[in-house]
């Protein structure tokens, strides 16, 4: 007599959907605030950085700066603010987004 039983076939636990876990991505240009690029302006002494035409975005200021003078300057700019917690005052940068029409 054979006593052997029909093993059912190993169930494996499906994984979970990876939509309810992930958390939605910040960008880090939002996280980090808007950068702003500038041409060099031309005749800069002293290794100064002087800013001159500012360009919509990054591949806009690529392509002038390689018709012109060979350099970029991407700004940032933050405002500190001063938080407290637990009586303690701890500075904190925050970024200044670019607003419409500058």
């Amino acid at each position: 007599m054979d006593t052997t039983t029909a093993k059912s076939p190993e169930q494996r636990p499906e994984p979970a959907s990876s939509e309810g876990r992930k958390k939605p991505r910040k960008s880090k240009q939002s996280a980090e605030g808007t950068p702003r690029f500038f041409l060099s302006k031309a005749g800069a002494q002293n290794g100064r950085p002087e800013l001159g035409e500012e360009a919509g975005d990054e591949n806009q200021a690529l392509i002038k700066a390689f018709q012109q003078s060979g350099m970029i300057h991407v700004l940032m700019s933050y405002r500190v603010e001063a938080e407290v917690q637990g009586g303690t005052p701890i500075l904190v940068k925050r970024p200044l987004l670019k607003q419409q029409g500058q």
